[in-house]
Parts: C-alpha cells; structure tokens; sequence
C-alpha cells in the first residue's frame, strides 16, 4: 500500500461484525476530519450496502474503505500503532487516556510518520495478540462497572479528541456569539439611577432607615453581569413602562398625554349608551352607565315615585 497521507491516522477495524457499525463509523470519522478507513476481514463480507445505510453523507469513506486478510498486512506500512481497550493488559505497552494518545498522534504525523487506531470487534474487543502488534494501548475513562462502548463511539471520542488536538484554541467553536463590550459607565448609572427612582416612588425601599444599604445591593447585583449598551436600553425600557403606572394611579393617568394616546383605538371601539355615554364610564354623579343606584334602578330608568300619565 502506498504511504499515507500527512492526514490523520488510518483507523483500522478489526473483524467488525455489523455493516451498520461501519458505516457510523465512516460517519464518525469524517465529522473529525478523518478519512482512511481499513477492515480486517470483515464478517460479512464487503462491499456491504448496511455500511452505506449509516453512513449518511460519509459514502466517500465507505467507498475508500480497503480491506485487508490479516492485521499483519493492515498495519506493515505504518509506524505508530495504537490499540484501543477496556480491559487491562500485562502491562508490557504504554498506556495512554485519549487526550494523551491523540497528542502523541499528532506529534508522529505533523513528521511526517504513518500512524494508525486499532479498534476490536464489537463482542469482545482485540485479542492480547493483536493488541501486541501496537505500539501503545488506549484507554477511555469510563464507569468500570459499564466500561463497552460501541465501535462507533469509540472511534467518534478518538476521532474528536484528534481533531481537538490540531486546534490552536481547544476550546474555540466556529459559531460566534454576539458582541458583549460592556455598556459605558455613564449609561449603566443613568439605569441605576433610574429604577431607584422607580423603586422609590412605590415604597420599595422599607423600612427607609435601610434604603442606603438596598440601593448598594442593588447596584453591586446589578452591575455584575456587564451589560452591553443594548441590554441597558431593554432594561430602560422596562422601567418607562413601568411609570405609566404608580400605586395612586394604577391606569397610569399620572401620564394623561400618552395615556389618552395609548387608549384612543381602544375607546374608540367601545359602545356608546342612549346618552352619549361610553360603556364603562362615570357620569356625573359619578355612576358608571349601566349599574344600579341605591334604589336597585338602573340608570336611564325612571325614578321613584313616577307614573307614566305625569
């Protein structure tokens, strides 16, 4: 087989027992941006339209994929072999967990050296011969009590931690996030300011003896988080609406001008009653249109006393 290529380590599954595992496999693989597939005599055989299945959009790798007779000949032109496991060995390989080993890989193949993952069968893994023919065992820190994974996860925790491995920033995603440039100081008092105004006005601050020590709670919590300048004008917001209203005042009418604006589409599709009067509002005396007085009439009936012929 020709050298490969300064990509990434092949991965190399020994005897695999399902087309489907092959094929999440592939899929694995080139989430991490590995692509050099080998199959150790494959139990059913292969080409396997199973593999395909699974792999979703990773049929390039399925179709790549090279099968060999023996681990002897899937391994005879590479010069690093890792041998994955969960079970421990004679101690006679180095171990390594999957961060170590993968960092291990990228230092062999960034010179140019040809390296490769075992990964055994799905029943019971590679055999201490086969796990002889690496150079390093692999192991992942799971629960010992539950310690298989499938093939696939395997390969896909290897696959990730190679490909975390080549990035300048571990921790970097290719989404970015919005701007978070912290809202000038100016801005974020003029808030502050504000809602201890709003607070004040409807009694927040009680017993008052201990306003000072609330105000600077409020401020120390609220100035936590580090606002942006737009964060503060949707909390400014909040507050302005708030001062429509105030406890005398619960319909906001200490705002009349806008008040009356806000209510007009709204008065307007209100009915009227016989008089003129908007369903809802005080006459004069102070009756709303449609409740009864003290003598049970409704108002617009005749008053106590009347007769139709006076």
């Amino acid at each position: 087989m020709s050298k490969q290529l300064n990509s990434g380590p092949a991965i190399i599954l020994v005897e695999p027992q399902m087309g489907e595992n092959i094929g999440m496999v592939a899929r694995a693989m080139a989430n991490f941006g590995l692509s050099e597939l080998r199959l150790v005599n494959p139990r059913d055989g292969w080409p396997n339209e199973a593999a395909r299945a699974t792999a979703a959009k990773a049929d390039h790798l399925v179709d790549s994929a090279v099968v060999f007779d023996t681990l002897e000949e899937a391994v005879a032109d590479l010069s690093f072999v890792l041998a994955t496991t969960a079970r421990q060995r004679d101690g006679f390989k180095p171990v390594f967990g999957p961060v170590e080993a993968t960092r291990e890989l990228r230092g062999r193949v960034e010179a140019d050296q040809a390296t490769g993952i075992l990964f055994g069968r799905e029943r019971f893994g590679l055999s201490n011969e086969e796990v002889g023919r690496a150079d390093a065992i692999v192991t992942f820190p799971v629960d010992p009590n539950f310690a298989s994974l499938n093939i696939a996860q395997a390969v896909l925790l290897m696959s990730y931690e190679w490909m975390k491995a080549g990035m300048a920033d571990e921790n970097a995603t290719r989404f970015t996030g919005p701007e978070t440039v912290p809202a000038p100081k100016e801005e974020l008092n003029g808030y502050l300011d504000h809602l201890e105004t709003a607070l004040n006005a409807r009694g927040y601050f009680r017993p008052v003896a201990k306003k000072e020590k609330m105000v600077d709670k409020l401020r120390a919590v609220l100035t936590r988080p580090g606002f942006t300048s737009g964060e503060v004008k949707v909390l400014r917001g909040i507050l302005s609406s708030l001062d429509y209203f105030s406890p005398n005042e619960p319909r906001g009418m200490g705002y009349p001008e806008r008040k009356q604006a806000a209510d007009a589409p709204r008065m307007q599709r209100r009915p009227a009653t016989a008089g003129g009067q908007v369903a809802g509002e005080r006459n004069a005396g102070g009756q709303v249109a449609g409740e009864r007085n003290a003598g049970a009439q409704t108002a617009g009936d005749q008053t106590s006393g009347q007769h139709d012929d006076e």
